[in-house]
């Protein structure tokens, strides 16, 4: 089927314009780095503002239910927003929906800015830049993912004003490569469910979402649990950040080096044994584009991101 370090193979359709490895790819890089951190970055530390909500009665209304439900909306609605977003990028251009996100971006209020505006910005920040990247990368596909989705824990670690500053400037950065690769563009491709690499890839796609996002939020709130003050609360959330912008790296380079099949199933397992967390964000992007080519990878990815949205929104 399809397997290891050399990307897709054969009974895969060819990518029809080798991708540079590197070049402007460099910058793509560091653009969808930037856009991580001041999106899944934000998501990221919503454990803090949970723990917060929880610990201190902010809202005589709120229950721990609507809190825990204001964090899955950040991953639910980032990833529900992905057809539209795939549409605008066909439409207009793969920046169009990334500046709308920019000015989306604020926070307002609780449920309406924390959970949905939140959400649907990520997603039309985050989503359409993914199928951007393999494009300009295939034997180091993987390593620079990997550098792109540590962006996630840097931003989860340091978030401030400069949010709206970074997400415009990495936008104006991103160059895609669609002209020359012709992806296809539709917002699904019920096709690709006919595949067996794809079933088997949705199914560990949802599988690793499970130990991920209930980790990523309840984290913080567990540490109060067991009598730990706020500010270690909040030290062990941004530790747990720092592990994925140090991990996240070295996965897509064990990746690229060992084969991205390999690797993910091998650290799956490991994730299963409690010893690692988030092997899911570091090659969804390399083995999306492996398993159904550059053509088809932003239709495929709009099922990837709509099949783990119920997950995200029940944790």
């Amino acid at each position: 089927m399809y397997s290891s370090a050399g990307g897709v193979s054969p009974d895969v359709e060819g990518e029809p314009i080798p991708p540079p490895d590197g070049g402007y790819g460099w910058v793509i890089v560091l653009a969808q780095f930037l856009i991580n951190g001041f999106t899944w970055g934000v998501a990221a530390s919503y454990g803090v503002y949970l723990s917060y909500y929880l610990s201190h009665n902010l809202f005589s209304d709120g229950t721990a239910h609507d809190f825990a439900l204001i964090g899955g909306f950040n991953f639910a609605f980032a990833l529900l927003i992905e057809p539209l977003a795939t549409l605008l990028a066909r439409l207009y251009d793969v920046r169009a929906p990334m500046l709308l996100g920019v000015i989306i971006f604020p926070i307002w209020y609780i449920y309406l800015s924390q959970g949905v505006c939140v959400g649907v910005a990520i997603g039309i920040i985050y989503i359409p830049s993914t199928a951007v990247l393999p494009q300009w990368f295939l034997k180091k596909r993987s390593f620079a993912n990997g550098i792109c989705a540590a962006g996630s824990g840097v931003g989860g670690l340091a978030i401030s004003v400069i949010v709206f500053v970074v997400n415009l400037t990495a936008t104006l950065l991103v160059r895609s490569g669609n002209r020359e690769v012709n992806p296809d563009q539709q917002m699904f491709n019920t096709r690709l469910l006919r595949s067996y690499p794809v079933l088997l890839f949705l199914g560990w796609s949802f599988i690793m979402m499970f130990g991920y996002i209930t980790l990523m939020f309840s984290l913080s709130d567990y540490a109060l649990a067991l009598g730990c003050s706020d500010q270690d609360a909040a030290t062990i959330t941004a530790l747990l950040n720092l592990g994925a912008a140090v991990g996240r790296p070295a996965i897509g380079y064990l990746s690229d080096k060992n084969g991205r099949v390999e690797i993910a199933g091998t650290l799956t397992a490991i994730c299963g044994l409690g010893a690692i967390l988030g092997v899911f964000w570091a090659v969804v992007g390399p083995l999306s584009a492996d398993i159904v080519g550059l053509r088809e990878l932003p239709a495929f990815l709009s099922i990837v991101w709509l099949f783990v949205v119920a997950l995200s929104a029940s944790k």
